[in-house]
């Protein structure tokens, strides 16, 4: 049930008797019992009918507020960069709050945490007073989440759908032999990041929704990105929606789940968010909601925008993965990004948390620094990166872009509040920003690694804007991210042995515990770069 709140007790789960089987017949067994439970099929699509976004109008909230903001920039659009995290779930449920005809959620990870429950309760509430609501989650996380997901599609004012659904959908030993036996096709999943509110207003980047992913975790929160966008962009955004919508590669939850998502479902899927709601840390985010002055200014069209005519929505194909190009050349994310860093005049700065530029990527940094432009990474460090795996991979190609002049930044695993409010989380935090700056004017914020299961597996998103303020907004978001007080500096020594500096001294050792450079170790060793 994935822990979202059902109303009532948890059923108790069937026993299975133990079977006295020879040791020697156990591997045998297991594996004829995996390939079993990878037999199950996915019901038949129904054809569905096109759908579009609701058109933008005149008389809703957000109308009233933002219109004589783009009445007064026609043909540009306006952004902000969200760093903050706790302004970052606020905005959300802000707009969720204030939509009155239409809300677009596509998302790769909706938690059953205290943040994921009440942006689920306002999306609910929302619903309840006529908005038509469309929630489109990548199925690795959404199929622990299907009473839920089940229950909301129940309403009438709520459709769910999930992108390339595992046929499985409950059991770990039914997932594993749906992995062994259909990998090539679920190995490709829906990483984008989007919340569109009255087709009025949007945000768009790298969190998903969860705590951690606005400063709410007791354990590890991560730094991370958002754009909050307004004007014409925002059509463009939905086109993408609807083009995922609308894929062959969405299957509606109904389909999957047709003896779930009774009207019973949705009542206690109503009480189960209500009672959660009056947990005492759902009452202290509750309450940063009513008096955020910084949403309640972007709300009423007074917070100040940075309006440019000169942005450009990156979308790869939902069926990317079927697509007959080489590998790397399958992503439109990846091919707007390299025409615009090809075209770069004086330096590149690259942002991402997984870092495997592979032999393409480390050869076009190379090539940019060898011609004189400043190539800068910032990426997550060893000890703060939640997969040792994709640490090995970046380390791979370190040196090399060291070599060349590449500047080369790892951020350390508790770099402080880094400007985050937290009002329960911890202090600890990875990152999980996905961003480039280029020159003094383009910034690019979206979902996308600068990494091989980024360029060639998953499907990836992000806004591309020229305009000098906000990429003077994302320069100063590196700047406070790579000082030395948050992050290392790597670089070569004398001898040429790597080393990672900061304000405490430096060292030729990697910053990690023993377990952790055992594991990085272990994985260079592996042929598993194309899945990183």
């Amino acid at each position: 049930m994935g822990g979202w709140p059902q109303g009532g007790r948890d059923p108790v789960g069937s026993r299975v008797s133990a079977m006295r089987t020879p040791c020697r017949a156990l591997p045998a067994l297991l594996l004829c019992l995996l390939v079993l439970a990878g037999c199950a099929r996915l019901p038949p699509r129904p054809l569905l009918p096109t759908e579009t976004t609701i058109p933008a109008g005149g008389d809703a909230p957000l109308d009233q507020r933002l219109l004589p903001l783009t009445a007064a920039h026609p043909g540009e659009s306006g952004f902000r960069l969200v760093p903050d995290g706790t302004f970052a779930f606020a905005l959300r449920a802000g707009l969720v709050r204030n939509a009155r005809r239409s809300l677009d959620l596509q998302y790769y990870i909706w938690h059953s945490d205290v943040t994921g429950r009440l942006l689920a309760r306002e999306v609910l509430a929302a619903a309840d007073r006529g908005v038509h609501v469309r929630i489109l989650l990548d199925d690795l996380d959404a199929r622990s989440r299907d009473f839920w997901l089940a229950a909301a599609d129940a309403h009438p004012n709520i459709q769910v759908r999930v992108f390339n659904p595992f046929a499985a959908r409950s059991g770990p030993l039914r997932k594993i032999g749906e992995a062994l036996t259909a990998y090539s096709r679920i190995n490709h999943r829906m990483h984008n990041k989007n919340l569109i509110a009255d087709n009025r207003v949007a945000i768009s980047g790298g969190r998903n929704i969860g705590d951690e992913y606005f400063s709410a975790s007791e354990e590890m929160n991560f730094t991370d990105l958002d754009l909050a966008v307004a004007g014409p962009v925002v059509s463009d955004l939905s086109r993408t929606f609807d083009r995922y919508w609308n894929s062959e590669a969405v299957w509606p939850i109904a389909t999957l789940l047709p003896d779930r998502g009774k009207p019973e479902d949705l009542v206690a899927l109503r009480d189960g968010l209500e009672r959660r709601a009056r947990d005492p840390e759902s009452q202290r985010w509750l309450a940063t909601l009513p008096g955020n002055p910084a949403v309640a200014a972007f709300v009423a069209g007074e917070m100040p925008l940075q309006w440019t005519e000169r942005w450009q929505v990156l979308a790869d194909d939902p069926l990317k993965a079927r697509l007959g190009d080489a590998r790397h050349t399958r992503s439109d994310v990846l091919r707007g990004l390299s025409q615009a860093m090809r075209e770069s005049h004086a330096r590149v700065v690259l942002i991402s948390p997984y870092f495997v530029p592979g032999e393409e990527g480390a050869r076009s940094l190379v090539d940019l620094a060898v011609s004189g432009r400043k190539v800068a990474v910032l990426t997550n460090s060893l000890a703060a990166n939640d997969v040792a795996a994709v640490y090995a991979g970046y380390a791979k190609y370190r040196t090399r872009l060291l070599q060349a002049g590449v500047q080369a930044y790892e951020l350390k695993p508790d770099p402080g509040s880094g400007g985050n409010i937290s009002v329960a989380g911890s202090s600890g935090a990875s990152l999980h920003s996905k961003a480039v700056l280029i020159d003094d004017d383009e910034t690019f914020v979206g979902s996308f690694n600068l990494d091989p299961r980024s360029v060639s597996l998953n499907c990836e998103q992000g806004v591309l804007v020229t305009d000098p303020a906000l990429a003077g907004e994302l320069q100063a978001y590196f700047e406070q991210k790579s000082a030395p007080a948050h992050s290392w500096h790597v670089d070569l020594d004398e001898h040429g042995d790597t080393r990672w500096t900061d304000d405490k001294g430096s060292t030729t050792s990697t910053p990690a515990s023993f377990g952790r450079r055992l594991r990085a170790a272990i994985a260079r060793m592996l042929p598993i770069e194309s899945q990183l």
